[in-house]
């Protein structure tokens, strides 16, 4: 996933050495772990040393690339891993890790949803929450006099030709959360038509969310022309005006519900500080920075979110959510049916 674009000002509190140390001590116990991540993941770097200083655990991150570009190498390495831990493996995907093996039992105290644990012996374990959702540009629809669509239905109204950006599912991992939105919402029987009609109402595909974000949502710095975008329900807590109000709106009834997890690869060497390193990315210190950081909600109950999320960026009451089994059957077939609609 990719959210560098809500992460500015927040980057500058993480440095990503690729195979090298955070902090670098050199007098550490001499115990090291390779935590590989997705690239949007971020940590407060004063929280990070802590944990190395009090742990005696030397972390190294590998930033490898969305979540589906992780998910893929893990599964081509799992033989000869590239690191003892992974954080972001993503709800679309953690069933294709689970079925390769990637991953061994670290059975955590944290409490959160059942559903969040999954695989036997709690292979996987959520970090994170990150829903994603239509967002509007509510200056834009003001300005206009036209009231903003609700619905994903509402999206194939031609009142909203022309104004879409969306993600392609292919090749992005926000898009391929959209795109089980509209068979959650539509069936098996219906999706495809509406992605026609989607379409043929002028919605403009993107390779990736930053595209559709950054160049072609109105609502964001980058002021395009396009006033709803594919995004996440935490996207608003990034578009606040100086009076404190937000510029934009998720719309919480299109929502799909991506949820991130850490767990120990197979084969480290050290299952043990790998379990630590799992476990400090579920401690309430971690937790309570996600939000800030990584623009996604914790998922350990109790974790409070920062001030004004409540009222810019709230988290869906109900999200869309398919079966971790079924996506992973249907997803490649999915996305080849959905080429061929939207390409011919």
């Amino acid at each position: 996933m990719k959210r560098s674009r809500l992460l500015a000002g927040a980057t500058a509190l993480v440095a990503f050495t690729t195979g090298c140390s955070l902090i670098g001590d050199e007098e550490s116990a001499g115990r090291a772990v390779t935590l590989v991540t997705h690239d949007s993941f971020a940590v407060d770097e004063a929280l990070l040393a802590r944990f190395e200083r009090e742990s005696g655990i030397d972390v190294r991150v590998v930033p490898s690339g969305d979540a589906g570009e992780l998910t893929n190498e893990l599964v081509l390495t799992k033989d000869a891993p590239i690191g003892d831990v992974a954080y972001g493996v993503d709800s679309t995907f953690a069933s294709r890790a689970l079925r390769a093996d990637v991953f061994a039992p670290h059975p955590t105290s944290a409490t959160g949803p059942e559903r969040y644990a999954l695989g036997d012996g709690q292979r996987l374990t959520a970090v994170d929450v990150a829903d994603v959702c239509v967002n509007v540009d509510t200056g834009w629809f003001a300005d206009r006099g036209i009231p903003a669509p609700a619905t994903l239905r509402d999206l194939t109204d031609p009142r909203y030709r022309d104004l879409f950006a969306v993600p392609d599912p292919s090749t992005s991992s926000p898009g391929l959360a959209f795109l089980l939105a509209t068979v959650a919402e539509f069936g098996e029987d219906g999706w495809a038509d509406y992605w026609r009609a989607l379409m043929a109402n002028g919605a403009k595909l993107s390779s990736g969310w930053e595209a559709a974000y950054g160049q072609d949502f109105s609502g964001s710095t980058g002021q395009g022309p396009r006033p709803i975008v594919l995004s996440y329900a935490s996207s608003p807590a990034a578009e606040v005006r100086p009076d404190g109000t937000p510029r934009t709106k998720a719309l919480l009834d299109t929502c799909y519900r991506q949820v991130e997890y850490a767990g120990v690869l197979r084969g480290t060497d050290d299952p043990d500080a790998a379990g630590q390193v799992v476990d400090f990315l579920l401690s309430p210190e971690f937790q309570a920075q996600v939000a800030e950081r990584m623009y996604v909600y914790p998922a350990v109950t109790g974790v409070p979110l920062p001030d004004g999320w409540q009222r810019t960026a709230p988290l869906p009451e109900r999200s869309a959510e398919l079966p971790p089994e079924q996506v992973e059957r249907n997803r490649d077939r999915w996305v080849r049916e959905w080429r061929e609609v939207v390409r011919g």
